[in-house]
């Protein structure tokens, strides 16, 4: 099973919609607390938040984590 949070054609895993759901639930979130929220280890929250971030999902304020108007759609549609 990959780790992968996006698929090569764009679509997200569950984990990927967990941790977008999470965050719009939570807001703001440094990778510390979605990884003590998500009840995941650190290492695999930062890998999963890089991934999102590289394909348009997150966007990085400072050390904080936020949603971007192509997450809420995602979510939208999830």
């Amino acid at each position: 099973m990959s780790n992968g949070c996006v698929s090569p054609d764009g679509r997200l895993s569950e984990r990927a919609i967990e941790l977008l759901k999470l965050l719009k639930e939570k807001g703001r979130l440094k990778d510390t607390e979605v990884a003590e929220y998500a009840q995941r280890p650190l290492f695999q929250v930062r890998s999963s938040l890089r991934e999102l971030m590289n394909a348009g999902f997150l966007k990085v304020e400072g050390e904080h984590y936020l949603l971007t108007e192509k997450a809420e759609e995602a979510l939208s549609k999830a």
